[in-house]
C-alpha cells in the first residue's frame, strides 16, 4: 500500500517538498515554452494538493498544540503562493512576467519549506513534540491526496482559494 512509503505525516509532507523543489529546478533549465508550461502546471497542481491536505488535515490537528504564530504564518504563506499559482495557471510562458512569477513562487516555497523543516524550532519539530498520531494523520492525508489527484485528472481542481488574506483592492 502507498502508506508504507512514508513513515508518518511529516515524511509525506517532506516528500512533497522534495518533489516540488525538483520541479522548480526542471523549470529553470527548461527552454521550450511547452515544456515550461507543462512543468509549471505540474508545480501548481502539486502545490494546490499539498496546501489543501495541510490546511484541511495537518494544520488543524496541531492548533493549540504548537505555537499559534507558526500556524498563522503558514496559512498566510500559503495564501501568497495561491495567488501566484492561480496567476501562473491562467497564463502561459509567452506572457510577460511568467518566468518571474514561477521564480518568485519558488522563492516563497523555499522560505515556507525552511519554516516548516527548520531543526529544533520549525513547525515539524514542534509537531513531533505533541501527542498527535502522525501515522493516522498520514493515512488521512494520503487518502485525501489520492482523492484530489483523481479529481484533478477527471474534472480538474478549482482555483486555489486564499483563506486568510483579503484580496480586496485598496
Amino acid at each position: 500500500m502507498v502508506q508504507e512509503q512514508f513513515t508518518d505525516a511529516i515524511a509525506l509532507l517532506k516528500a512533497d517538498h522534495r518533489k516540488v523543489e525538483d520541479l522548480f529546478e526542471k523549470f529553470e533549465t527548461a527552454s521550450a515554452a511547452a515544456r515550461k508550461r507543462d512543468i509549471a502546471r505540474q508545480i501548481c497542481l502539486e502545490l494546490k494538493v499539498h496546501t489543501m491536505i495541510e490546511e484541511e488535515i495537518f494544520y488543524p490537528a496541531f492548533r493549540g498544540k504548537i505555537e499559534d504564530d507558526t500556524l498563522d504564518e503558514a496559512y498566510v504563506e500559503h495564501d501568497g503562493a495561491k495567488v501566484l499559482v492561480n496567476d501562473i495557471e491562467a497564463g502561459s510562458p509567452e506572457d510577460d512576467f511568467y518566468d518571474a512569477k514561477v521564480k518568485v513562487l519558488s522563492e516563497e516555497i523555499k522560505h515556507h519549506v525552511h519554516e516548516e523543516e527548520m531543526r529544533g524550532e520549525g513547525m515539524f519539530a514542534q509537531c513531533r513534540k505533541t501527542d498527535v498520531d502522525l501515522v493516522a494523520l498520514r493515512d488521512a492525508m494520503i487518502a485525501r491526496k489520492q482523492e484530489l489527484m483523481t479529481q484533478a485528472k477527471s474534472a480538474g481542481l478549482p482555483p486555489a482559494e486564499p483563506r486568510v488574506v483579503n484580496l480586496a483592492i485598496a
